[in-house]
């Protein structure tokens, strides 16, 4: 089971010719958020993610958002998924697997989680070539992406139905939040790493 003195949290930092980014982050937080990437609808993304999934969050990202606001997306869904998988560290004791059905008004989300080790990405909505103001929903599943493979995680996302982008793309936050919260949060009953081979 997951000892109340294990500190589950992470520091990275990642510098590259078109990013700069420092992120830290406390799985067992109270889901305050203190993030700054320069898009202002990332940003609010990132915050709403935060606040629903209870992980204390500190991002610093700056990247060549003159040129475009692909590699800070993706550069920042890197980082993120690299300090998760260092913050669950050997995975003992955690819960493993959640889902969340998140409704944002006329819109309906949901999204599963498997903290198995194994990364794989689903994210099923037809508005993916549709914008938020200047921000591609595209950008997004990239982003899921790179937290996927950096966190060794399946995200399965989908949305049911919705109208408005904007409350899509809220939905998908929050539920990924909720699901990402029950995976890794303590499971009494499990005494060592939730999987038959032993190990994640």
């Amino acid at each position: 089971m997951i000892e109340s003195a294990i500190m589950r949290t992470a520091t990275i930092e990642r510098k590259t010719r078109e990013t700069e980014i420092r992120l830290s982050l406390d799985l067992d937080g109270s889901g305050k958020g203190n993030i700054a990437t320069g898009i202002g609808f990332f940003d609010h993304m990132l915050e709403l993610f935060a606040k629903h999934s209870l992980i204390d969050l500190t991002l610093e990202a700056k990247g060549d958002l003159d040129v475009d606001y692909h590699h800070t997306v993706e550069d920042t869904g890197l980082v993120l998924g690299q300090a998760l998988n260092a913050a669950l560290g050997e995975r003992k004791g955690i819960t493993r697997y959640g889902f969340a059905s998140i409704p944002m008004d006329e819109a309906l989300c949901e999204c599963s989680v498997d903290l198995g080790g194994r990364p794989f990405i689903v994210m099923q909505t037809p508005k993916k070539h549709l914008f938020v103001r200047d921000f591609e929903v595209k950008l997004l599943e990239e982003f899921f992406r790179s937290v996927s493979v950096e966190g060794r995680m399946n995200i399965h996302l989908r949305e049911i139905y919705g109208d408005e982008t904007h409350h899509v793309c809220e939905g998908f936050f929050k539920a990924f939040a909720r699901a990402l919260r029950t995976a890794a949060a303590a499971d009494l009953r499990e005494k060592g790493v939730p999987s038959s081979k032993g190990v994640l």
